[in-house]
């Protein structure tokens, strides 16, 4: 005879998001104008709980992630009573953790460049990392008043690179610094990343590593921005090592009531070369402007129009893959 024991639930929440509109494009490579039909959805899982000494131990996973990929899984979070976290598997780049988000457009207005041109456009293109790795995050006012910074180590897990190159080890570091100059609050941040990767299984064959630097700037409803990011990638399938790609991006937005106005700018250039160790010769680029309004209609749920246009080279020529498209739908949040 015994008595079962049940042990508590941890606590649980759960968050989403669905997004359904209209996009049109204008391709310069072709005379016809496109019109589709947009939709991605999402729904994650939150758990969470606290020990008797105070530490936080969290992880989630994502039951719907449509229109991506694929589904997300996290590892684990530890928060410690100093303020401090430590990310636990599938942890992610500490330089990734500390770029500055730059306004640009609204919804999901969209341009495919060809897949020759192998131009990096965000912040973060060189922070990589494997599941097998920890990021550390500081408390807030870490050695300053405003400071956070960040660090993080991934190793081998062990996935053999036979046809393709395959990840091999990465780290990464980063900071945050918040202050304030009169009525202007300023965010600046950094970050450095280095990744090491192998070719069939023997030998690290190439190497990724940048950094990027940018800060943002707020006075009353005026957000002003910029960033800048430099270094050398690898991209797989197929298997290209981009060198000397560099990131320029300036954006502005502004808020009136319900309504947000936005617009950005980015220029990025790099060459590239399917043949690890040899430098590429010519060089691939992107100029892209963005504009976007989101109007708040009731909680949760934001009315967006969106407008983008792509200019775009591929070693050394303008190619016709670039072009204008624009969007409008609906995004509701839980």
């Amino acid at each position: 005879m015994g008595v079962a024991s049940v042990a508590e639930a941890v606590t649980m929440s759960t968050s989403g998001s669905h997004t359904t509109g209209l996009r049109g494009q204008d391709l310069d490579s072709s005379s016809d104008n496109t019109m589709s039909h947009v939709v991605s959805s999402s729904f994650s899982v939150s758990l969470s709980e606290t020990t008797d000494g105070g530490v936080g131990i969290a992880s989630s996973f994502m039951l719907a992630n449509e229109s991506t990929s694929g589904l997300q899984t996290a590892g684990l979070t530890l928060t410690f009573t100093d303020g401090s976290k430590l990310d636990v598997l599938t942890a992610g780049n500490a330089a990734a953790s500390h770029d500055v988000s730059v306004p640009g457009g609204a919804g999901d207005a969209s341009i495919t460049v060809t897949t020759t041109n192998k131009t990096q456009t965000g912040l973060d293109f060189f922070g990589e990392a494997t599941g097998i790795g920890v990021e550390w995050h500081s408390a807030a006012d870490f050695m300053a008043d405003g400071l956070k910074v960040g660090a993080s180590l991934s190793v081998d897990d062990g996935v053999a690179a036979v046809d393709s190159v395959a990840l091999e080890s990465s780290f990464g570091v980063g900071a945050t610094y918040v202050t304030s100059a009169g009525d202007t609050a300023l965010t600046i941040g950094l970050g450095y990343a280095d990744s090491d990767w192998k070719d069939s299984s023997t030998a690290p064959s190439a190497n990724s590593n940048g950094y990027h630097v940018g800060f943002s700037a707020v006075t009353g409803d005026l957000t002003v921005a910029a960033g800048y990011a430099s270094g050398d990638d690898v991209v797989k399938t197929p298997d290209v090592e981009i060198a000397d790609n560099t990131v320029t991006k300036v954006g502005v937005k502004y808020v009136t009531g319900d309504i947000t106005l936005s617009v950005g700018y980015t220029a990025a250039e790099a060459t590239d070369s399917t043949t690890f160790g040899t430098a590429g010769s010519t060089t691939d680029s992107q100029d892209i402007t963005d504009a976007g309004i989101s109007y708040a209609v009731a909680s949760g749920v934001t009315a967006n129009i969106g407008w983008k246009s792509v200019d775009s080279s591929d070693e050394g020529v303008s190619e016709t893959s670039g072009g204008t498209s624009w969007y409008i739908g609906a995004n509701m949040a839980f």
